[in-house]
C-alpha cells in the first residue's frame, strides 16, 4: 500500500491567483508529505507504505480555438492552444515561478474563455527533489539504509525527464492530453538541481537575462563592475550574488535573513554564475561555461527551464579573414554546426537563424559603447557566419579540409561554443545572439602568445563586457514581448512561453 497524503480534489478557477494559490497548497502538502516521511526515515522509522507524493497540474478543456484576428491583436506569440482539445502540463516551484505561472494562467484565462482545472497529478516527486535548499540528511544514512530508499521513495527517473516536447518528437495518444509546457514538473526540478552544482548558487539568483563566457576574464569583469554597481546608492540593481550565495546589498539596503546563509565555497564551481540582481528578475546573469560544446550545451539544458528572455554568448573567436583585426568584434548572423552536441536533438539541416531584435541591439550597444557610427562602426565589427568547432586544434589537421569547408560556408569567424548556445536557445525557444572578439588569427600567422594575449585582455575584455550589459539594457528596454516573437515557435506550440 503506499503511504500518500490526504486527497485534495480537482478545482475550477476563473481568475489566475486563485489558481495559483490552489498550485501553492497542494505543492506545499504534497512536498511536506515527503519531508516528513525521510525525516522519520532518517530518523530510524518504518514507514507504513512506499512514500508517494505527486506534483499538481494545470489542464484546459478547450472547444475552440483562439480566433486568428485577436490572436494578431493580442500582438503575444504564445498564452493560447493551437487547436481545441484537453492539455495540461504538471508544475512544481511556485515560489520561484509565482509570476510566470501568473502570466500563463492569465493569458489561457484571457484567450480562451475557459475555467483552468487544478489537481494533483499522477507524476510522482522525487525525495531528492524535495529536499530545501540547505538540507543535505540524506548524507546522515549509513550505507545499507541509504540502499533502502529506492525501494520506499520515488527516485528521479530519467525516462520521465526527456525533452520530446522541446525537440517535437514526442507523440501522445488520442486520449492523452496534450503539453500546455515545454518541461513536466520533474525535468524542471532536475535542471534547477543541476544548476546549483554548475553554478554555485541556487537559481532563485538567476535572472531574465544571461550572459555566457568562456572566459575567467570576463568575470573578474563582471565582479569588479558589480560590486562598483553596489557602491552607487542610485543603482538600478539591488544585489550582487557570487557563487556559494553570497550576497552584497546595495548600500543603503538591508540584509535580508537568507543572506547570512552564503558562504564562499573552498573551490569554485565547474561553471561559475554571477547576478546583478534587479527587481522582477530584470538583472543580468553571468555564467563562465568554460571551453567546448559540450559546457555550453549542459548549461544551456538546464537554464532553459527558469524561461529567461534572452541568452547572449561574449567570448573570443578565431578570425579567420585576412582584413580582421585582433580586437574586432564578430556578430553572428548565422552557425555553422561542426560542434555534434545537438546533432541527435537538432539535426543539421534545421537552420538556425539570426533574430532582428537581438541583432539590433548587439549593433547598437557597440555603437553606444565605442561611439563608432557608420564606416568606422563596420571597421570595427563585422556581421557574418560563425563556425563552432569540437576540435580545439582543428588547424593541425592534415589536408587543410577544415579550412576549405570554412571557406565554402564563407565564415568569418571560428569557436567552440557559439553554435551550441544559439542552437540550444533556437530549441528551447530562448532569444540569443553571439558577439565574439577575435582573438587570434591562425590562418594568417598570428596565434596567441602569452604577452600578446595579456596585452589583448586587458585592452578588451572592459570594453566588451560592458557592450553586451548595455546590449541588455536595449533588450530590457523593448520589453519580453517583442523578444518572444513567432519566430521561434513550432505549428503546435506549447501555451507556456
Amino acid at each position: 500500500m503506499p503511504f500518500l497524503p490526504p486527497f485534495i480534489a480537482p478545482t475550477l478557477h476563473t481568475d489566475p491567483e486563485s489558481a495559483l494559490n490552489q498550485v501553492r497548497a497542494i505543492y506545499a502538502e504534497q512536498i511536506n508529505h515527503l519531508r516528513e516521511a525521510m525525516q522519520r526515515f532518517v530518523a530510524g522509522e518504518a514507514m507504513p507504505g512506499r512514500v508517494r507524493a505527486c506534483y499538481p497540474y494545470v489542464r484546459i478543456r478547450t472547444e475552440s480555438v483562439m480566433p486568428q484576428a485577436a490572436l494578431e491583436n493580442s500582438g503575444n506569440s504564445y498564452g493560447f492552444v493551437a487547436s481545441a482539445g484537453c492539455y495540461e502540463t504538471t508544475l512544481t516551484r511556485p515560489d520561484l515561478y509565482a509570476n510566470y505561472y501568473l502570466e500563463q494562467f492569465r493569458l489561457l484565462l484571457q484567450n480562451h474563455g475557459v475555467p483552468l482545472e487544478v489537481g494533483v497529478s499522477g507524476e510522482p516527486m522525487p525525495i531528492h527533489f524535495s529536499f530545501a535548499e540547505h538540507d543535505h540528511i540524506e548524507g546522515n544514512l549509513p550505507p545499507a539504509r541509504r540502499m533502502l530508499m529506492r525501494d520506499l521513495f520515488d527516485l528521479p527517473d530519467l525516462g520521465r525527464m526527456d525533452d520530446g516536447i522541446a525537440n517535437g518528437t514526442v507523440r501522445f495518444g488520442p486520449e492523452h492530453p496534450l503539453p500546455l509546457a515545454l518541461f513536466t514538473a520533474a525535468r524542471v526540478d532536475y535542471s534547477l538541481h543541476r544548476m546549483r552544482h554548475y553554478t554555485g548558487s541556487a537559481p532563485e539568483w538567476c535572472q531574465n537575462f544571461i550572459l555566457f563566457t568562456n572566459y575567467q576574464f570576463y568575470i573578474d569583469e563582471f565582479i569588479r563592475l558589480g560590486h562598483e554597481e553596489m557602491n552607487r546608492p542610485d543603482s538600478e540593481y539591488a544585489a550582487f550574488v557570487e557563487p556559494g550565495n553570497v550576497v552584497t546589498r546595495r548600500v543603503g539596503l538591508p540584509r535580508e535573513p537568507m543572506d547570512s546563509l552564503g558562504a564562499p565555497p573552498p573551490r569554485l564551481p565547474q561553471m561559475p554564475a554571477y547576478h546583478l540582481v534587479r527587481p522582477g528578475h530584470g538583472g543580468i546573469t553571468m555564467i563562465n561555461i568554460g571551453v567546448g560544446p559540450a559546457n555550453a550545451k549542459n548549461i544551456t539544458d538546464h537554464v532553459a527551464v527558469l524561461r529567461p528572455h534572452a541568452w547572449l554568448m561574449l567570448g573570443h573567436c578565431a578570425g579567420l579573414r585576412n582584413s580582421q583585426q585582433l580586437g574586432d568584434y564578430v556578430l553572428a548572423h548565422a552557425y555553422v554546426r561542426e560542434d555534434h552536441v545537438l546533432d541527435e536533438e537538432l539535426p543539421l539541416w534545421v537552420p538556425i537563424p539570426a533574430l532582428a531584435e537581438i541583432q539590433v541591439a548587439l549593433e547598437q550597444a557597440v555603437a553606444d559603447v565605442t561611439q563608432c557610427k557608420g564606416a568606422d562602426l563596420k571597421r570595427i565589427m563585422r556581421t557574418g557566419t560563425v563556425a563552432s568547432t569540437d576540435n580545439r586544434n582543428w588547424e593541425l589537421l592534415p589536408g587543410n579540409e577544415p579550412q576549405r569547408r570554412f571557406s565554402i560556408s564563407r565564415a568569418v569567424a571560428l569557436d567552440m561554443e557559439s553554435a551550441a548556445i544559439a542552437a540550444n536557445g533556437f530549441r528551447f525557444r530562448v532569444p540569443y545572439g553571439t558577439l565574439l572578439c577575435v582573438s587570434d588569427k591562425p590562418l594568417h600567422g598570428e596565434i596567441k602568445l602569452p604577452g600578446m594575449a595579456n596585452h589583448f585582455y586587458r585592452e578588451r575584455v572592459d570594453q566588451h563586457l560592458r557592450i553586451g550589459m548595455r546590449a541588455i539594457e536595449i533588450l530590457r528596454l523593448g520589453g519580453p514581448q517583442r523578444l518572444h516573437s513567432r519566430k521561434l515557435r513550432a505549428f503546435d506550440e506549447v501555451a507556456f512561453q
